[in-house]
């Protein structure tokens, strides 16, 4: 990856996490939904179910302000790239010598 763009490489990153994120997600509905299968009263079911529900919708949620985040990143870092190819490199002053 000596040679990769890096506003590629964070768009890449963000998709793992964010594949993990959901992952997780999914695996802990699967358990609120299991508690809801093995209540036994109607409030509890309601309430596990509930659970299930709000964890998928809140990762979701999560998950979107995380790609936002890593779009607008790689794009920052793009536009930064192709401004500082555009630009001339800045010349800096001259360094005196002090005789002694």
């Amino acid at each position: 990856m000596a040679e990769a763009d890096l506003d590629a490489v964070i768009r890449q990153t963000a998709k793992a996490q964010t594949r993990a994120l959901m992952a997780a997600a999914k695996k802990r509905q699967a358990a609120w939904v299991a508690r809801a299968a093995k209540a036994k009263d109607k409030d509890a079911k309601a309430r596990f179910r509930f659970m299930a529900k709000s964890t998928l919708l809140n990762a979701t949620a999560a998950a979107r302000r995380l790609q936002n985040s890593a779009d607008n990143a790689a794009d920052a870092y793009g536009r930064a790239m192709k401004k500082a190819m555009e630009e001339p490199p800045a010349k800096r002053p001259a360094k005196k010598k002090e005789d002694a």
